[in-house]
């Protein structure tokens, strides 16, 4: 006879008994007192937690602080260091003066190790992980991350928060999770990591968690001047091989979403760059072609100011000029490779825009792992705001064609401006003609 179940689901498998045991690592302090935060010293590597396996890291909270004194305080720093981490105490008040580092996220590694592995699997920012680009959090809740944030420390440069990862990350032998402090000051980390250990060894199916982070700054763009969706843009792009690579690795899993952190100040619009995934043996045209940035981030018409279970807005470009944060989870559709994976999306149609993209890429493979690589610190830093004006690429960089529609895109903007001088001329003689009408005579 066979047994009756509710099916496999996140809600159903909560009715299934399981040999398993539950546990967390934290940084509770251990004296029993309310100092419940590491702090990470500068310049330094330490290990949050080391789990023998098998098992599974089944959520990772974390909040974190790191502050720059600006001058002496009246608080006893003595007395003060044990009654709270951080002062919430305006400096205006002259109690304590000290802002916090507007880059820590980015200067801050978040590293795990499986199964013995002298390489990480995972090695991205520590903000970055959490979907918190450009060091500013954002308040949202999708299915595997989130963050909360007051309102005061919304949208800020090193702005505290509260980030949370649900994602699945099971591991046959040993898991281990390091900060990597490559700041010049420390800083202090509160965090959970909970986690399942199996009394069976994990299934042959098992693929292991991964993530890793990008950035180009700028994207290489053969037309920054030109605006986003005009005709001298809408140029045939064929290859995918001057795209911006948001994952390439070799194994076999699933490719199971993004973030992406855009910094744009040329003045029209980000998007219009289909992404374009190349799955194994893949050549032209890739398995995978969609029809513009915020179609692949499930939007449409632009980036909506919104966050759902799978994909949105952390960061928003009309909330925070310049900047847009945008995340896409393939947690139903997940993209799956046999050999190889290259997943790329153009930085404006036909990759034609210069701006600074950076990216975190989520994937689940067999190890062994890849050789994971990331940006010195003093390139992950963000850009600041302000106006980035777009250069022109030198001619003998160009293709034929490319140098046509520059020249093409020179010639209009000369005819338009041609023509509205004369538009304007008319309009300001009309302003003269009813100024000298507009006279009001006594008797």
């Amino acid at each position: 006879m066979t047994s009756s179940h509710p099916g496999h689901s996140m809600l159903a498998d909560l009715a299934r008994v399981k040999d398993a045991r539950t546990g967390r690592l934290s940084s509770w302090d251990q004296e029993g007192k309310n100092q419940d935060y590491w702090l990470i010293p500068a310049n330094s590597t330490v290990r949050l937690a080391d789990i023998e396996g098998p098992g599974c890291i089944t959520h990772i909270w974390m909040t974190q602080f790191c502050r720059r004194v600006l001058g002496a305080g009246l608080i006893d720093p003595t007395a003060g260091n044990y009654v709270a981490p951080v002062f919430e105490i305006h400096n205006a008040l002259g109690l304590n003066w000290e802002v916090a580092d507007p880059h820590y996220y980015r200067k801050v590694l978040l590293k795990i190790y499986w199964d013995d592995q002298d390489t990480p699997s995972v090695l991205v920012p520590l903000g970055d992980f959490f979907c918190t680009g450009h060091s500013m959090p954002g308040n949202f809740s999708s299915l595997p991350i989130s963050v909360s944030s007051k309102p005061e420390e919304r949208y800020r440069f090193g702005g505290s928060a509260a980030f949370n990862s649900y994602f699945q990350m099971p591991f046959g032998k040993r898991a281990i999770i390091e900060i990597e402090n490559q700041n010049d000051v420390p800083y202090g980390q509160y965090f959970y990591v909970d986690f399942e250990r199996y009394e069976s060894p994990l299934a042959d199916d098992i693929a292991y968690f991964h993530a890793s982070w990008r950035r180009e700054n700028p994207c290489g763009g053969w037309g920054p001047n030109l605006q986003t969706n005009s005709p001298e843009t809408n140029i045939p792009n064929l290859d995918g091989k001057d795209n911006y690579v948001i994952l390439e690795t070799e194994g076999r899993g699933q490719y199971v979403g993004c973030n992406l952190s855009v910094a744009h100040f040329q003045g029209s619009w980000w998007g219009e760059g289909d992404e374009m995934i190349f799955v194994d043996e893949d050549t032209w045209p890739p398995s995978i072609h969609g029809t513009g940035t915020e179609d692949y981030f499930n939007h449409a018409w632009g980036m909506q100011n919104n966050a759902s279970l799978t994909n949105g807005s952390v960061i928003h470009e009309s909330i925070v000029p310049g900047y847009q944060v945008s995340y896409r989870f393939h947690l139903t559709d997940p993209v799956r490779f046999k050999n190889r994976i290259r997943v790329t999306i153009e930085h404006g149609h036909a990759n034609h825009l210069s701006d600074d993209w950076a990216s975190t890429a989520y994937w689940y493979q067999t190890l062994p792992s890849p050789k994971l690589t990331i940006l010195p610190v003093e390139q992950r830093l963000p850009t600041p705001p302000g106006d980035r004006a777009p250069e022109r690429v030198a001619r003998d960089r160009l293709t034929p064609e490319q140098v046509r529609q520059i020249d093409a895109a020179d010639e209009r903007f000369r005819a338009y401006a041609e023509l509205r001088d004369i538009e304007i001329e008319k309009k300001l003689e009309t302003t003269r003609r009813r100024s000298a009408a507009n006279v009001s005579k006594g008797n």
